[in-house]
Order: structure tokens, then sequence, then C-alpha cells
């Protein structure tokens, strides 16, 4: 029996960067849309290029909309930008975005999202959630590299510590038939 579930695992595995590698193809138009910004308060370094919004922030941009109780970004040299997305109390960060050439949404929640431009990376931190159709995986860490199209979910941190914690990552992956990847019966 212990034989079989060590078999399954990399199907379970590949089953799960099916699901995640989706969320990459994001509606490309949001990338020419305006930024708007609400936020209780709003600080601008421009010599450092950073900014800090805090209290209730929404962020919108075209189809993708973040809501977070506080929100830092700052941009490199080469114009690239990383952000962080906090949540505040016992509530969660959470991002939505129309998915490129469908007409459903990839959306997500955590306590922390971090995005980083230059590396092509968001990573969600404890009580993670990502659900991109009807396809869905949760956990306490959730990372995805656009890069490489790799996808990692853990029940623990990003190294792999449980740190005490006995969940698991648990997933939803619906059949994909081979007209158009609709899940089946639909």
């Amino acid at each position: 029996m212990k034989h079989a579930a060590r078999n399954a695992l990399p199907l379970l595995i590949l089953a799960a960067c099916l699901l995640v590698t989706s969320p990459v193809r994001a509606e490309r138009a949001d990338r020419d849309k305006p930024v708007n910004l609400e936020a209780s308060r709003i600080t601008i370094d421009d010599a450092k290029k950073t900014q800090v919004l805090e209290g209730n922030v929404q962020l919108v941009q075209g189809t993708l909309v973040i809501r977070a109780e506080k929100i830092i970004v700052s941009q490199d040299a080469n114009g690239f930008n990383k952000g962080t997305a906090f949540a505040a109390n016992n509530r969660l960060a959470t991002f939505r975005q129309k998915r490129e050439g469908k007409e459903e949404y990839i959306e997500g929640e955590a306590e922390r999202i971090e995005y980083d431009g230059r590396a092509d990376k968001v990573e969600l931190f404890n009580r993670a959630y990502v659900k991109s159709g009807l396809d869905e995986v949760r956990g306490q860490y959730i990372a995805y590299d656009g890069k490489t199209e790799n996808y990692v979910a853990t029940s623990g941190t990003p190294d792999g510590d449980k740190a005490g914690r006995n969940e698991r990552v648990r997933a939803v992956i619906q059949p994909k038939n081979k007209d158009g990847g609709k899940p089946a019966g639909q």
C-alpha cells in the first residue's frame, strides 16, 4: 500500500502543476490600463521608488483587483516591481484577475501575498488559497514561478518546515476533455 501511495505522488504533483500553470495567462490588456488606488493613507518616496498604501487598500488595474490592509510596492533600477500585500485583523489579502481569452477568473487569498516582477514569481503565505475556473488548491504556502511554470503548495513554510501544523495541501482539479479544455459535463 505504501508503494502505491508513493507512485501516486508524482501524478498528484503533476496535476497540481497543471492547475497552476493557467494563472500565468492573465488578461494581457490589464498591463496597459491605469492603476486606480484607494487607501486611508498613501506614502510615496520617489527617491527610493517605494509606495506604501495603508488602511483598507484596493488596487484596480483593468480586471485585476487586489484588496489588503497594507500594500508595499518598490521598483528596482530596471523598472521591475516587487509588491507585498498584507492582511490584518484575522482577514486575508485577496486578488482576482480575468484569464486571457477566457470568461473565467483566477483568484486567491492569503495572510501575505508577494509578487516579484523580475523573477515573475507569486507567493502566498498562511491560509493560502488559489482558484482558477473550477480548479482550486489550498495550503499554508503556495508559490508560482512564471518563468519555469512550476507551482508548489505546502502545508508548512516555503522551506518545508511544518512548524507544528498538521494541515495538508488540498486540491480539486477538474477533468479536462479534448474539446477546449472545459470540465467534463459542461
